[in-house]
């Protein structure tokens, strides 16, 4: 492979002009993702008369569970297939195609379309998520120094993309028709794929095909005890894998058909919970067999990495509340309507929040321009057209909230303070990380889930006059924003920490693996969400839905208490890693 220096010939803001068309690419497919999602739940529950399904929210929480749950299973496979068959570059491609396909087959609101059009997501997911990431670690092997920067550069891309999503995707959704905003979703997706397309010789050899070369120097440098997996625990894998994805596709398809289709009934009434407890069970037996089979430093590093993953099923269980439970609260518990000066503040807040960060990256895209237009024209063209129809879709909106006299706020709106308090607190969060005062792992992900426990705190404190069995009510809004402030700050201190200390525990050979045992800990986590979910109705009607929020309050509060208490513990198993 060449040098990657060559990638450094041509820059922008300091870095390769390649990593700006993974930015604007995965800004692309972020846009797309968290516009459907923002929308998916509202869509499911919303009544016949506003055009939507009418379901009960215990069925769309069931599906959203699922959903989510899957996208995260599906980066194992597409790792997978890219590491081992079609490279990177093709796995973005297939990635970004079949999710265009998706997101096209959702904008037809059949039921036949948006099951496929779920099913298309989830496998696109599966190809495109694990594979931009690893195109940039290819494109700075030789520059380390940078990777850090790279890395923050392409996460604001992520959180740009999400924001203008669900803000975009949300409004034309709630306001026009649901067909338009999951269609919406779709055409964006398929402006990110021609512009990697039309651009991708930028990249030189990266990402054409696995190179078995560089994976042997990478194991020839690991000298720590070998431990393949013999045949009894490849059958072992095959039977917990297979169990779950039945259950996790079973378990939805019982709830919403009240019973009548499911495909563990030979288990009995509670046949989903005996098959999923069961591959929990074997994965358990296997995951400690393994970590007997290894060296005493490298079995007890592998049990920092299982303890840290084991919070973090917890905290992306409560923290992805958002577009369930929260979004629901947001849609029929929250006054969204806005009159007078209250009315004029939000419009000019809102003009703010989106003329700001689409000008900010307009500029990008501008020097971009300035330093590919004469090698990748029509890459920059498809990119100058998909900003050019963003700025009309925002200029339109904010037209149509000033001219709206008693205005009400979308319930999806809510969600875009996640992506908006991330860009505005992350660089004060970094300094605190590079700082003497950087909290240690366990401190991290204690402080991250106090807060998420603070925000739930928040949102079951600005319920408790909700009384048990109401459907709708007129709590502050100002509840909500508290929520997702402290959220935001709580992901701060736990999304980037995980995935830096699996590569730093864990031997290199062993990295892909214990990555796939990452993200099943957050699709368990996803699912986890839609569990929770699924039971709102049941707690409200009974003590009211303060309680159920409530309750993750302390779930939260608890686990926050076990990362500090275990702190001695974890902080002598990773043996000096920081």
């Amino acid at each position: 492979m060449n040098n990657t220096d060559q990638f450094f010939k041509s820059k922008v803001l300091g870095h390769p002009s390649g990593l700006f068309v993974l930015f604007f690419t995965e800004m692309w497919e972020r846009f797309s993702y968290y516009g459907m999602r923002a929308l998916l739940v509202l869509f499911l529950t919303s009544s016949l008369m506003d055009e939507g399904w009418g379901w009960p929210r215990e069925h769309a929480m069931a599906l959203f569970g699922s959903y989510v749950g899957l996208v995260y299973l599906s980066t194992m496979m597409g790792g997978y297939f890219a590491d081992k068959v079609i490279g990177y570059r093709w796995a973005v491609v297939v990635g970004a195609l079949l999710m265009t396909i998706g997101h096209a087959s959702m904008a037809f609101e059949t039921s036949w379309s948006i099951y496929l059009g779920l099913g298309f997501l989830v496998i696109g997911s599966g190809f495109f998520k694990p594979n931009m990431t690893s195109i940039i670690s290819e494109m700075y092997k030789d520059r380390s120094e940078k990777k850090d920067g790279a890395y923050t550069i392409f996460y604001m891309g992520v959180n740009a993309g999400a924001f203008l999503g669900i803000l975009l995707c949300g409004y034309l959704g709630e306001k026009v028709g649901w067909s338009l905003g999951f269609g919406l979703a779709g055409i964006f997706m398929l402006f990110g794929l021609i512009q990697f397309w039309l651009a991708q010789n930028i990249f030189g050899h990266i990402g054409l095909k696995p190179n078995k070369n560089d994976r042997n120097s990478v194991e020839a440098q690991d000298n720590d005890k070998r431990v393949p997996f013999s045949s009894w625990q490849l059958v072992l894998i095959a039977v917990m894998v297979s169990l779950s994805l039945l259950w996790i596709l079973n378990a939805p398809a019982t709830t919403i058909s009240g019973g009548t289709f499911n495909l563990f009934s030979f288990l009995g009434s509670d046949g989903n919970t005996i098959a999923i407890l069961t591959a929990l069970g074997l994965f358990l037996i296997l995951l400690i067999y393994r970590f007997t089979q290894y060296s005493k430093i490298t079995r007890e590093k592998l049990i920092a990495v299982t303890f840290f993953a084991i919070l973090s099923v917890f905290f992306w269980a409560i923290f992805e509340q958002s577009p369930g439970t929260l979004t629901i609260f947001a849609n029929d518990y929250t006054d969204r309507s806005l009159d007078g000066s209250s009315a004029n503040i939000f419009r000019i807040v809102n003009s703010l929040m989106t003329i700001i960060p689409l000008g900010i990256i307009t500029w990008v895209l501008y020097l971009l321009f300035k330093q590919t237009f004469a090698k990748y024209a029509w890459a920059n063209i498809v990119l100058a057209l998909s900003f050019l129809i963003v700025w009309a879709i925002a200029i339109w909106m904010l037209i149509d909230q000033f001219q709206d006299e008693n205005l009400e706020v979308p319930a999806s709106w809510f969600s875009v303070l996640n992506s908006l308090f991330i860009i505005t607190l992350a660089p004060l969060f970094s300094k605190w990380w590079e700082s003497k005062y950087n909290p240690s792992a366990n401190m991290k992900y204690g402080i991250g889930m106090g807060l998420l426990g603070l925000g739930m705190a928040c949102i079951a404190f600005g319920a408790m006059g909700i009384e048990p069995g109401a459907k709708t009510a007129s709590v502050s809004m100002i509840w909500l924003v508290l929520v997702y402030l402290f959220h935001t700050m709580g992901e701060l201190c736990v999304s980037p920490v995980g995935l830096s200390y699996v590569s730093k525990l864990v031997p290199a050979r062993m990295i892909a693996f214990m990555f796939g045992v990452w993200y099943l800990a957050i699709a368990i986590g996803m699912k986890g969400a839609g569990i929770f979910g699924e039971n709102i109705d049941k707690i409200a009607n009974e003590n009211g839905i303060s309680y159920f929020f409530w309750i993750l309050t302390i779930i939260s509060l608890a686990m926050a208490i076990v990362a500090v208490v275990f702190h001695p513990i974890i902080k002598k198993l990773m043996h000096g890693v920081r």
